[in-house]
């Protein structure tokens, strides 16, 4: 058997936080077709104004870039989260009568804005790509393989409310834009320190927790909406 890689290291050290996760109250719900509309109503503002935040972070990697592919790669992820997790997302708002323009005064529930908080301090005071990617990751990955696991176990959720939002994150695309992200990350994290690789799984581990804590707060509606 091969030996893992470096983020493959981090991906198994992390799926028990991603189990927690995939049997979370508001994805077990979902799943199984009765989660309350008015916690995934929150669920898709809250998610809107992540999006807006996690955008930051990219911006900061791109301040430190040393080179052009770098500051690229920052660019095609910023766009592939703007265009394909776009399009079911502002569908979601349409159908609750929001808009993106209109939800943008409202504020980050405390678990959200702790986390993106926590990204974009690892981004802004890390020394580079590797601990922006850090930050970045757990969140693209973690839903790829919670939604691939979710339709698995549950496929009638396609047919649900729900089914377009999980269909975009189970989808083959998404799979191989994950694949990219990742091995961009493990070419920036070669040749790094033990110091720096231990500040980097620190990062990667307390940002699968936030989104642990991100599902958790889902499971409850906003009262603002």
């Amino acid at each position: 058997m091969s030996e893992q890689t470096f983020v493959q290291q981090l991906v198994q050290e992390s799926l028990p936080v991603w189990e927690k996760c995939l049997h979370s109250e508001f994805l077990t719900h979902l799943a199984d077709g009765t989660l309350d509309e008015a916690c995934f109503k929150g669920y898709i503002v809250e998610d809107s104004l992540y999006l807006r935040e996690y955008a930051k972070v990219f911006a900061w990697g791109m301040t430190k870039a040393k080179d052009m592919q770098t500051i690229r790669t920052y660019y095609s992820l910023l766009s592939f989260v703007n265009e394909s997790e776009d399009a079911a997302r502002l569908h979601y708002l349409k159908h609750f009568g929001l808009t993106d323009e209109g939800i943008q005064s409202l504020p980050l529930r405390p678990e959200n804005r702790a986390y993106v908080d926590s990204m974009i301090e690892a981004a802004k005071n890390g020394e580079g790509a590797a601990e922006c990617m850090m930050a970045c990751l757990p969140c693209m990955l973690s839903y790829g393989w919670i939604f691939q696991k979710l339709l698995e176990e549950k496929p009638s959720v396609q047919d649900t409310l729900y089914g377009a939002l999980v269909v975009d994150y189970a989808d083959k695309g998404y799979e191989a834009a994950c694949r990219d992200w990742a091995e961009f990350a493990e070419k920036v994290c070669e040749g790094l320190s033990d110091e720096r690789l231990a500040r980097c799984r620190e990062i990667f581990h307390a940002c699968s927790e936030h989104e642990l804590n991100f599902w958790a707060m889902a499971a409850s509606p906003r009262s603002d909406l």
